[in-house]
């Protein structure tokens, strides 16, 4: 296992709720990198995070943090709602759910959420193998037992 700095968990987990799992949309940059995509950041002292995504039911993209400019950490991701979920109401449900559950992201495994959450009839389940420096897990989302999400995510420290 690679040596992890000790605030990079605390900037990570900081930098997803004030983007995605806190903001939604509304933390969007206004202009960028790649034409089509949603772009998020946040910067913190000599930190930066950086989420760049294409899609919505379903969508793939990747996390990058960098630390002194340099790209330090970074995770990406695929996935999103069952194909015949096309409704936009159903879908803006959902993912209301899943920031729910990012917000809950423990510190131990900050990647995604927690390894469950329910509320009602939804649950977020998450399973991850790895530690920050090298992880893979898949994420899931289901109603009243039936599945709706499915994403998958890996990543780690760059070297």
């Amino acid at each position: 296992m690679m040596d992890v700095p000790g605030d990079l968990v605390a900037f990570l987990i900081e930098a997803k709720r004030r983007t995605y799992a806190g903001l939604d949309d509304d933390a969007t940059v206004a202009t960028p990198l790649l034409t089509g995509s949603k772009q998020l950041e946040h910067r913190a002292g000599s930190y930066a995070y950086r989420d760049i995504y294409f899609g919505m039911g379903f969508f793939v993209g990747q996390e990058t943090v960098s630390r002194d400019d340099t790209v330090i950490w970074s995770m990406c991701y695929s996935g999103g709602a069952r194909a015949e979920i096309t409704d936009r109401t159903t879908l803006l449900a959902l993912y209301k759910f899943l920031r729910r559950a990012l917000l809950a992201a423990e510190i131990e495994k900050p990647y995604r959420g927690p390894p469950v959450l329910s509320v009602d009839d939804m649950t977020y389940r998450n399973d991850v193998e790895g530690s920050l420096d090298r992880f893979h897990g898949v994420e899931t989302i289901a109603k009243a037992g039936v599945q709706l999400y499915e994403l998958r995510y890996s990543g780690g420290l760059l070297r």
